[in-house]
């Protein structure tokens, strides 16, 4: 499969009919599940939960990934952990490949000060967002990932990786069909909202957000 992405979307070659159903699917589901704007609701565990009234400036994040083509261990339900983080020496299997995840934005660009980011998740293993600084001349996509299939995540100004809550929860972030959410003072400049589980970023899950004065 040949995967084709920029940091505002994707398309997966070889795989446009079954993204074109899943998208339906999941279209169905967040009807059902609700808990977001339309086109970002629920999806394949119906945990489904709706954020409460966010402070400041509001993206709505989607992070969303190629379901049950992906295979691995996470159709069990919010529970199931990562197999690298619950001592699977077989973790390497289930790594997704490049083009296989996404995080979108529905902004591109806010105003200096209150931000309040609003992740639903609506793919089928756990996912999470964080906000990462962006140097001069850095690129989004472009972080050194390490061996345990994470970035650097030490310079994070919030995340939001509970389930049905605020801020930073399980360690193995936001349930299927469920969303989280935080709020962060962000300055002017560029930031990178990115997936940290391990093999997400690399897998696609990075977007830029822009903050203006």
């Amino acid at each position: 499969m040949i995967a084709i992405r920029g940091h505002r979307g994707w398309f997966a070659a070889g795989a446009a009919g079954a993204l074109v159903l899943g998208a339906a699917s999941t279209a169905a589901l967040a009807a059902a599940v609700g808990g977001g704007p339309a086109g970002l609701g629920g999806a394949a565990s119906g945990v489904g939960c709706r954020a409460p009234a966010l402070a400041g400036a509001v993206v709505n994040v989607d992070l969303t990934d190629m379901g049950a083509m992906m295979g691995g261990p996470y159709h069990a339900g919010p529970t199931t952990g990562h197999p690298k983080r619950m001592g699977n020496s077989d973790w390497w299997r289930y790594m997704p490949m490049r083009g296989m995840m996404r995080l979108s934005a529905d902004r591109a660009q806010v105003r200096q000060g209150t931000v309040s980011l609003r992740a639903y998740n609506t793919g089928s293993w756990p996912h999470e967002v964080m906000v990462m600084p962006l140097s001069a001349g850095q690129h989004v996509g472009r972080r050194p990932i390490g061996t345990d299939s994470t970035v650097d995540e030490s310079g994070s100004l919030g995340e939001a990786s509970s389930t049905c809550g605020a801020g930073a929860g399980h360690p193995m972030g936001i349930a299927p069909g469920a969303s989280g959410w935080t709020t962060v003072h962000l300055g002017p400049g560029r930031y990178e909202l990115i997936c940290n589980l391990p093999g997400h970023y690399a897998a696609g899950m990075f977007t830029e957000l822009d903050v203006t004065r």
